[in-house]
């Protein structure tokens, strides 16, 4: 896909053309309007924004029209910032985008925002959609875009336009154009199957990677989003897997002696950080990919193991027990200048830095509970997000604002496992939705932004 902004910036990694044209203004310049959330002060209130279903040039589109609205609505309100307006509420059902939106038909339903749009169908058979994000009491449009792409992208455009009219309003990038990677699972407790699976982040265009023969562990994105690296077993031994979602294509990184766990990328995607067990010690370890070489960080009896970088490649949190019990410690990224971090009451496992360099999230195990919480890298502001009978392995958006986890139920009374879903929650704590998948899920990982 090729995306052309209007700043001209190009990519030539994806699969289909997507061309950007920003819209004048009607009547002038487009005025910078005030309209905001405040992402950064906890718990804000829904701001009610009417999304109109997008006008089409015949039946056929307008059903497209009407499918890119209802997907931007849903992306909105999932996030807990917006609260679309009830369409029956529209006193004009159809705007058109050639004028002036009657703000008093927005204002009297107190909609702060308003967004319209067009759908047609160019002579070479690309579809054009177009759209305007207006403050309707302000009067003045803040955004308006045109893409240019294949019929069968649409829902991919509805991700880009939500995440423009996300950033436009709270200043925050947006992380709807995104996939997440997670394994599957199905079967019984004694013949569990876990497959490496892909979707958006909403879950739609969701397909299996692997086919069940071997087990699969700990998927995690590259810098890039092109492959993934994970924890394959073959012949019940462990491997690490390099796969390319584009061509399907996997190469094996590695055959390690003893048990590996967690490989994860680095910033730049040059190198895999993962935990090696040697003659029951597990030490932490980076693989330069070009060249293979190995380069142990850490060296100590104990176990060292869920090691991240931090955004800039510079540092590296990791949890260990080499201080009688499992706390996170961060290090430089060539294993000196080690630190423990989390002084807390309880156990703390899977850390990962926010692409922020911000935060850092992890699990807490305290008294037969799981959460999920946040700590600055300093170890300071912890907070705990979420808990429940099993919380773990929390990923972040590319954006640094909301989570994903998996969340395992009690077991059943007769004995039967509790099932496994996937759960996102932003740094509130407030704003906790269920991401729906065929099969139970574990082990999500969070794409970068689609480019």
């Amino acid at each position: 896909m090729t995306i052309v902004t209007s700043e001209y910036q190009k990519s030539n990694r994806l699969s289909f053309t997507l061309s950007l044209l920003v819209l004048f203004f009607l009547g002038g310049e487009m005025a910078l309007a005030d309209l905001r959330i405040d992402v950064t002060q906890g718990r804000a209130d829904p701001m009610p924004i009417a999304l109109n279903d997008f006008v089409g040039v015949d039946d056929n589109y307008s059903q497209v029209g009407s499918d890119i609205s209802l997907v931007i609505a849903q992306n909105l309100e999932r996030s807990g910032l917006f609260a679309p307006i009830n369409k029956e509420a529209f006193i004009k059902k159809a705007v058109s985008l050639d004028r002036r939106p009657e703000f008093s038909n927005w204002k009297v339903l107190n909609a702060q925002a308003m967004v319209h749009g067009r759908v047609n169908i160019e002579a070479d058979g690309r579809l054009n959609i177009q759209f305007r994000l207006w403050d309707t009491f302000a009067e003045q449009q803040m955004v308006g875009n045109s893409y240019f792409t294949t019929p069968k992208n649409w829902r991919r455009v509805a991700h880009i336009i939500s995440d423009l009219i996300y950033k436009r309003i709270t200043g925050e990038d947006g992380y709807f154009d995104t996939r997440i990677v997670y394994i599957s699972e199905s079967g019984s407790k004694d013949r569990r199957r876990k497959r490496l699976a892909i979707m958006d982040q909403d879950g739609a265009n969701h397909r299996f990677l692997t086919d069940g023969s071997d087990l699969v562990l700990t998927p995690r994105f590259s810098p890039t989003m092109q492959e993934i690296t994970y924890l394959g077993y073959y012949n019940k031994k462990p491997r690490v897997y390099i796969f390319n979602i584009d061509t399907g294509q996997q190469e094996v990184l590695g055959d390690f002696p003893g048990m590996t766990f967690a490989p994860r990328f680095s910033p730049d995607g040059s190198k895999v950080i993962m935990s090696l067990a040697k003659n029951g010690v597990t030490d932490i370890y980076t693989m330069d990919l070009a060249t293979r070489r190995v380069q142990r960080l850490t060296n100590s009896p104990s176990i060292d193991t869920s090691p991240t970088f931090s955004p800039d490649g510079a540092r590296v949190v990791f949890n260990s027990d080499r201080g009688g019990t499992q706390q996170i410690y961060v290090m430089n990224a060539n294993g000196k200048s080690v630190k423990r971090i989390s002084f807390g009451d309880g156990r703390y496992a899977t850390p990962v830095w926010s692409p922020r360099g911000d935060l850092i999230a992890f699990t807490k195990m305290r008294k037969g509970v799981f959460s999920i919480g946040v700590m600055k890298p300093d170890g300071t502001g912890e907070r705990i997000l979420t808990s429940g009978y099993l919380v773990e392995s929390p990923t972040w958006a590319p954006n640094g604002r909301v989570l994903i986890f998996f969340r395992q139920m009690r077991p059943k009374a007769n004995g039967q496992s509790g099932s496994v879903k996937l759960f996102s929650i932003d740094l509130t704590g407030f704003n906790e939705r269920e991401i729906i998948t065929p099969n139970d899920a574990s082990d999500p990982a969070w794409s970068p932004l689609n480019n």
